[in-house]
């Protein structure tokens, strides 16, 4: 728990890096700012990399294979990868709006941390093998160490020779803080059970980061050195989707986010979310989703979320 946390200011940090309400994203490969001023519907999400996501403001539910996780100010929630779940955010306004960051984080990363961790205390910390039935997440209490790690990470994005240099070394010591968290064995295993590769872990970041622009399958996989069908075969074995389906999906799925939060026009969310042409993406998301982007933007659209919800 944190000591006094009145001295942090983690949700002004976020708030000052935040463009609108939604998802705000590009500030490094994999995390993305939320902030919403009123509760959300329930909606379907996917993750594709162990996330941790950190709550500044307000509160959100998570449900994930029968799991259900409630988290609020100063806690976090440990995801594992290639994980479909419903989220909600629970508490929000426009005074006090929801805050929060997600952090998608390379396995390899923890992997190298904790071996570190192990080899001073000993193969004994080790983590149990996997289990069946186990939780497919974890909730913990921020502490002070934990959070002077996360406030340092965020300011490093700030100058460019910070990102290059100090970035990568604030985000070992998160996960580090993290591991020596009584949750250190079961944040071994869900890492551990990460078996998407490093390959396809980053070209999904690429494609988050990047979704305005064009993403084919040979641009995907110069990313990562592979050649386009290497790439392709590996992406359809952890994902169990082509990276053609995969972009379309993701494109989709934003473009329905956009238009709930109505700050944009059909024309410009088209564009912010790589269609070059609007009619084309008028008929991909009328395939989708059973109407048109103008539609399902109107009040008889929010009102089908709205019953679906219930």
């Amino acid at each position: 728990m944190l000591s006094n946390p009145a001295e942090y200011d983690l949700a002004e940090e976020l708030s000052s890096r935040s463009l609108g309400d939604g998802a705000n994203v590009g500030l490094w490969p994999g995390m993305t700012i939320y902030r919403y001023v009123e509760p959300t519907v329930p909606k379907w999400d996917e993750i594709q990399s162990l996330s941790v996501c950190i709550v500044a403001q307000g509160r959100k539910a998570v449900t994930a294979d029968g799991h259900h996780y409630v988290y609020d100010r100063y806690q976090y929630l440990v995801l594992r990868s290639n994980l479909h779940f419903r989220s909600q955010i629970l508490d929000a306004t426009p005074d006090e709006p929801f805050l929060a960051f997600v952090l998608q984080i390379d396995p390899a990363v923890v992997r190298k941390v904790s071996a570190e961790i192990v080899g001073r205390r000993g193969s004994s910390d080790q983590a149990p093998a996997p289990t069946e039935g186990q939780d497919q997440g974890v909730v913990s209490e921020l502490d002070d160490e934990l959070m002077s790690a996360v406030l340092r990470f965020l300011r490093s994005l700030d100058a460019d020779s910070d990102r290059r240099v100090l970035t990568p070394l604030y985000l070992q010591e998160l996960v580090y803080r993290i591991l020596q968290r009584d949750r250190f064995s079961k944040l071994l295993l869900i890492a551990g059970q990460q078996d998407d590769g490093n390959s396809v872990a980053a070209a999904l970041n690429y494609v988050n980061v990047h979704l305005s622009e064009p993403l084919t399958v040979d641009i995907l996989a110069g990313q990562v050195n592979l050649s386009p069908s290497a790439f392709s075969r590996r992406f359809r074995e952890v994902t169990g989707r082509s990276p053609y389906q995969f972009v379309k999906e993701t494109r989709l799925e934003r473009a329905r986010e956009l238009l709930l939060e109505r700050r944009l026009g059909v024309g410009d969310i088209s564009v912010a979310v790589g269609y070059a042409s609007q009619s084309h993406f008028t008929k991909e998301f009328r395939a989708r989703f059973g109407t048109t982007p103008g539609e399902y933007a109107d009040a008889d659209g929010l009102s089908c979320d709205l019953r679906a919800a219930r």
